[in-house]
């Protein structure tokens, strides 16, 4: 081992020559990998991608060390030839975003230099960048308000959890009712259970979307116990959006307050002319805000935006080596109150670069393209006889579709057509399309394709051959070709890979 440190540091003034060297071994592995991967995910399924990754992997730890650039091209290359690209137009499964290049560009940045955002001597000036890209987001969701406030969290599951939390202590003593829709995210669930909170009581949903007169009812049923509405701005499987103006009313009305889980659906707010969806956003109490899926932010970006600073009052904490007493006098700013964690990233840098990089308006025209793209693939899915849309429209830039030789069948078997279409696909390496289980037209919950489109530059051109693919491996799988390991009703397990000998080729 060299004992100079440029040859092992990414910081200091000799750190960035030897950082160059190595991220040129990154860059030029990344895409040779993805080239040799040829598509949107790697073929043959788990067995066969831990085979090929642990083959240029194993050990991780060996007695002696191969050097920064062995190590660096076998795990680069493993990870990237076994990766789900979403900047592949082909990768429509997830909320996840291809990132934008000044977004990892500043990751490197942050990377080298390891500011930790729990005390001002970590992260002087890092420290400032967040507190202007909070205030700047704070802003975004709550433009009237006279004091709004921004906290940067690792996603929308941090950002409802912290939500809860704080909720919960200004309804102390309790208990607080969370009191949200079917359609809500699992994490709203999982916060509730972590806070020691009594299970949300659940409104039913219409269409996908919280029903005014059931939360009505709901809430009158609790006879006037503290209560957190949570509605949802952009659910993860059909992105659509509660009736906000109705729900706010409602909830004043019972003297509950509103949280709105907006993490797929707040960038919205960017775009003058897609910013009406959310009327009604500014009246929540707090809001989750995610730009790691609808923002083309590396993970993670996740924010949690108040209506006024001093609801974080309950985060404050002191401890004498981040934040003493006498360091906050003298005019140290206090960064632990910030976040539910101690050590953290420098998250909001990347999200600084792309606001800067871009400005409101860039913004505006990357969010309104995944939005026109969306319903231009809506319109190409109609326009196939083979495929069949969800009935209703788009929710923001998820299109759930399904192969219309599953209708032929019956409820099970049909749902048993899509999930094993959807396997084959990704079993393949060809596609990477999620699955939704939602309300068709005539009531009854069926199995369909999801396309979550997130791609600020792909066009529907580049998406349409997508629907070649599902319907050729639909109808191989009508016919019995191809078994992609079972199938799944709406209410059945996880996906399972199929026998390599009955796969489709590549």
């Amino acid at each position: 081992m060299s004992g100079g440190t440029g040859d092992l540091l990414a910081g200091g003034a000799d750190g960035p020559d030897r950082l160059r060297a190595l991220t040129s071994v990154v860059l030029d592995t990344l895409e040779t990998a993805a080239r040799a991967r040829g598509g949107p995910l790697p073929a043959g399924g788990p067995d066969a991608v831990a085979r090929r990754t642990a083959a240029l992997c194993d050990p991780v730890l060996p007695e002696e060390g191969v050097g920064a650039e062995a190590a660096l091209a076998d795990l680069v290359r493993a990870v990237a030839e076994g990766a789900a690209d979403p900047a592949d137009p082909a990768c429509t499964a997830h909320l996840h975003c291809p990132p934008l290049a000044v977004a990892v560009a500043a990751e490197v940045a942050g990377a080298a230099l390891n500011p930790s955002m729990d005390s001002w001597d970590q992260a002087p000036a890092a420290g400032v960048i967040e507190e202007l890209t909070t205030a700047a987001l704070a802003r975004i969701v709550h433009p009237d308000a006279p004091a709004p406030d921004a906290l940067i969290t690792s996603g929308g599951t941090e950002s409802n959890l912290v939500a809860l939390l704080l909720a919960r202590e200004r309804a102390a003593p309790g208990p607080l009712r969370v009191v949200t829709g079917a359609n809500a995210h699992h994490s709203v669930h999982r916060a509730a259970w972590m806070l020691g909170l009594p299970a949300p009581a659940v409104v039913p949903c219409r269409d996908g979307r919280i029903d005014p007169a059931a939360l009505d009812r709901t809430l009158a049923a609790l006879d006037g116990a503290p209560a957190l509405v949570v509605a949802t701005a952009g659910t993860t499987d059909e992105g659509r959006i509660d009736p906000l103006p109705e729900i706010a009313d409602i909830a004043e009305r019972y003297g509950a307050e509103l949280h709105v889980d907006a993490a797929y659906g707040g960038p919205l707010l960017f775009s003058e002319r897609l910013a009406p969806l959310l009327k009604g956003l500014d009246r929540a109490v707090s809001v989750t805000f995610d730009l790691h899926k609808l923002g083309w932010q590396p993970v993670a970006a996740g924010v949690l935006a108040v209506a006024d600073t001093t609801l974080l009052a309950p985060l404050s904490l002191r401890t004498d080596y981040l934040n003493a007493d006498d360091d906050t006098e003298a005019g140290l700013p206090d960064l632990l109150g910030r976040s539910i964690r101690t050590t953290r990233r420098p998250d909001a840098l990347k999200i600084a670069a792309t606001f800067r990089a871009l400005g409101r308006r860039g913004l505006s025209e990357l969010v309104e393209h995944c939005v026109r793209t969306a319903e231009e693939f809506g319109r190409a899915v109609d326009a196939r006889p083979a495929l069949r849309r969800r009935p209703g429209p788009i929710g923001i830039s998820t299109v759930l579709f399904r192969p219309v030789v599953a209708d032929a069948r019956g409820p099970e078997a049909g749902d048993a057509v899509v999930a094993e279409v959807r396997r084959t696909l990704l079993l393949d390496g060809r596609a990477v399309l999620g699955r939704a289980v939602a309300e068709d037209g005539d009531g009854h919950h069926r199995l369909w394709l999801k396309a979550t489109l997130l791609h600020p530059v792909a066009a529907t051109a580049d998406l349409l051959p997508l629907l070649d693919l599902v319907a050729e491996a639909a109808e191989r799988a009508a016919s019995g070709e191809g078994d992609g390991g079972g199938g799944d009703s709406e209410g059945g397990g996880g996906d399972t890979a199929a026998p390599a000998e009955e796969r489709l080729s590549p």
